[in-house]
């Protein structure tokens, strides 16, 4: 694998204000870096729409990142916005990955069908977005982390 470079992004009011360890993002920087992965830029952010909107169009645009990572905000409380920033900043969803998500959590507890977890393409970045929990990134990221390599390959240009 070439070197490919990677962003995490936390998604949490909490952990923004300095309230709450970044546990979760602590486990994508530990996974992604596992399987090979720079991990280039890391950031947390309350859950608000357009601020995750406009800095996932920066790493997607200018940074060049090859995936994003977000954890946080995928669930159905009102302020868990994550999927529809990432929506916000999407050319196209790559719905397999939610659903190969959401069959790996289900293994694990019947509340995973409640997740929202999302996965999209912006020019030739992969976003994809986990559950806050250091346990649901682990399970979630596990579960598409053997194709993010191949999908940010195909998605700048390379062949299948």
């Amino acid at each position: 694998m070439a070197d490919l470079r990677a962003g995490v992004l936390t998604l949490s009011d909490s952990v923004a204000a300095g309230a709450r360890a970044d546990a979760s993002g602590d486990a994508c920087v530990e996974l992604l870096r596992g399987a090979g992965f720079t991990v280039a830029l890391r950031g947390q952010l309350p859950d608000a729409r357009g601020a995750m909107a406009d800095l996932l169009r920066r790493w997607c645009d200018e940074e060049r990142l090859d995936v994003i990572v977000t954890t946080g905000g995928t669930g159905l409380g009102p302020r868990d916005v994550t999927p529809e920033a990432v929506g916000d900043v999407a050319t196209r969803i790559i719905p397999g990955f939610g659903e190969l998500m959401r069959a790996e959590g289900l293994k694990h507890t019947p509340m995973a069908a409640m997740s929202r977890s999302v996965a999209a393409m912006r020019g030739s970045t992969v976003i994809v977005a986990l559950p806050g929990s250091p346990k649901g990134v682990r399970e979630s990221l596990g579960a598409v982390l053997p194709l993010l390599a191949h999908a940010a390959h195909i998605m700048g240009g390379g062949g299948h």
